[in-house]
């Protein structure tokens, strides 16, 4: 375990920096990850180092694993909980007053997934397998003991593939608008999926949140835009994960047909109204667990998490005990 730099992020939250996230949603590069003044000083522990009360004022830390570096940042108290991030997107698309309201009972552990900012990209071709291979790799160097992992949309095959391939790693897991990998899921509508690719990110939001709740849009980009530098995946790397995905979904990656080998508690959850994900694939996921429950929101879509993100933080903190 080790940290290789850090850096402090100052906040934004303008109108105008809500417009430039709303021009660079899909553009934007990674950060570069340069040293600051900080990294000059005394070593410190993990828990003085990376360690926030608050999303927004946590640094980016680097994990040294057996999987190559990862990069991530950790906010809170309490017992561990890891939130994988879904298909093109990085650290700076989980709302802040989601992670921020989990943060209240929870260590709560967000990263990069492979290739991403400071992430180690993997050798091969990309499988929701290898992400789960790697993200077991950073459970095993921050020595978190056995978290909860909230996975949402392809972050939940990647919490699925985790807990068949390394089932000693995790305590319970919250699924949210994610796939069963047995080849039984319904398959993501063509034009949803050409819009959640698309470099148009009124487009992106339309399959994120239902038409009646662009309220709901509008304060999730405005979160979004709190976070300084705000970037997503390469191009290169959402399209190796849109791959790796739909060899999930077919029941081509080996972890997707042992869900049913997954031994912990399952919360599976979506929205009524997603738009990428079919709320039906809830239930066909639940029927491929062992010990599974399933929550549907109302008037709610693929971000349903972030609609309502205190609501939605109780309900996991009541699952997770």
């Amino acid at each position: 375990m080790g940290q290789m730099k850090h850096r402090k992020r100052p906040l934004i939250g303008s109108a105008a920096a809500t417009l430039v996230l709303f021009a660079t949603l899909l553009g934007a590069a990674p950060p570069t990850g340069a040293a600051s003044a900080d990294d000059a000083a005394a070593p410190q522990s993990r828990a003085d180092q990376c360690r926030a009360t608050q999303i927004l004022s946590a640094p980016t830390c680097v994990a040294h694993t057996a999987a190559g570096d990862v990069g991530y940042r950790e906010v809170g108290s309490g017992s561990p909980l890891l939130m994988v991030m879904g298909a093109g997107g990085s650290m700076d698309e989980w709302a802040p007053d989601l992670v921020d309201a989990l943060a209240a009972r929870h260590t709560v552990v967000v990263f990069d997934n492979a290739g991403i900012g400071q992430t180690s990209a993997l050798p091969g071709t990309l499988t929701i397998s290898a992400m789960a291979d790697q993200t077991s790799a950073l459970i095993s160097a921050l020595r978190l003991h056995h978290p909860a992992v909230l996975g949402w949309s392809l972050g939940g095959m990647v919490a699925q593939a985790l807990a068949v391939r390394h089932p000693g790693r995790t305590g319970r897991l919250v699924l949210a608008a994610s796939q069963a990998g047995t080849g039984a899921a319904l398959p993501i509508p063509p034009a949803a999926a050409a819009a959640a690719d698309s470099s148009n990110p009124a487009a992106v939001l339309s399959v994120l949140f239902p038409t009646d709740q662009r309220a709901a849009a509008v304060a999730y980009t405005e979160q979004l835009s709190q976070y300084a530098g705000f970037y997503r995946a390469p191009t290169a790397v959402h399209q190796a994960q849109d791959a790796a995905l739909a060899q999930w979904m077919a029941g081509q990656d080996p972890s997707g047909t042992r869900v049913h080998r997954i031994h912990v508690p399952v919360l599976v959850a979506d929205g009524d109204q997603d738009a990428l994900d079919p709320a039906q694939n809830a239930t066909i996921l639940v029927g491929s667990l062992r010990h599974a429950q399933v929550r549907l929101y109302a008037d709610a879509g693929h971000a349903f998490l972030f609609q309502d993100a205190v609501a939605f933080a109780a309900e996991v903190d009541d699952f997770l005990g």
